[in-house]
């Protein structure tokens, strides 16, 4: 069984992500960030990465992502990528991930590619205030990812802002829940929580949807 967790840069969908890991435990669910396929940019100036739109769909390798999740579902453990967002280039070491009960895909753009889209059994959009989300971006950005704010602010205006109304809100339409407010939504944490766990202990179909 694989879920989708896709919603705008900030918007809460790692905390989700993170809460329904430690809900259901580690030992159901192998966890993918989609964050984690961005193409290399190392054979490209350091000026030049910089200007790369890293919120096109273009920006990342989903192909290796769709042909890990295959993997995955064939009972075959992977080697997920590395990303280094400060040098914007793929580290050289991986994450070994072994197949689980259930594949847990989390990214802005998982519901924009069909091949992905496709895997997914359950789709799960977070719904959060563009203010909220920039703000949060903001932060993390610098604390976590060694920017500037003008750089953060920058790249807001020319990228991120665009590509969220093009492709992410645009991708909205094929969830099968949207949560407010992310990880913070309680309420539908614990329906989502309810729902997997009907469908690993095999009280609804696998194809439910």
């Amino acid at each position: 069984m694989v879920i989708g967790i896709a919603g705008g840069t900030g918007s809460g969908k790692t905390t989700l992500a993170d809460l329904i890991l430690k809900r259901m435990g580690p030992d159901r669910i192998a966890y993918l960030a989609h964050d984690a396929y961005y193409k290399d940019q190392q054979h490209l100036p350091i000026e030049a990465r910089a200007q790369v739109n890293y919120d096109h769909p273009d920006s990342l390798e989903t192909d290796l992502m769709v042909r890990q999740i295959q993997e995955l579902l064939a009972g075959r453990a992977i080697e997920m990528p590395v990303y280094d967002f400060s040098t914007h280039s793929r580290k050289a070491e991986t994450v070994h991930v072994d197949p689980k009960p259930v594949i847990l895909v989390e990214g802005i753009l998982i519901f924009v590619e069909k091949d992905l889209l496709d895997l997914f059994n359950m789709k799960i959009f977070v719904d959060t205030d563009a203010d909220l989300r920039f703000i949060r971006r903001l932060l993390r950005d610098v604390k976590e990812r060694g920017r500037t704010v003008q750089s953060v602010v920058d790249q807001y205006l020319r990228t991120v802002r665009p590509m969220h109304l093009e492709f992410v809100e645009a991708s909205k339409r094929y969830a099968d829940i949207i949560v407010p407010e992310g990880g913070m939504n309680v309420v539908a944490l614990d329906m989502v929580i309810a729902r997997l766990q009907s469908l690993l202990q095999g009280k609804l179909p696998n194809n439910a949807q």
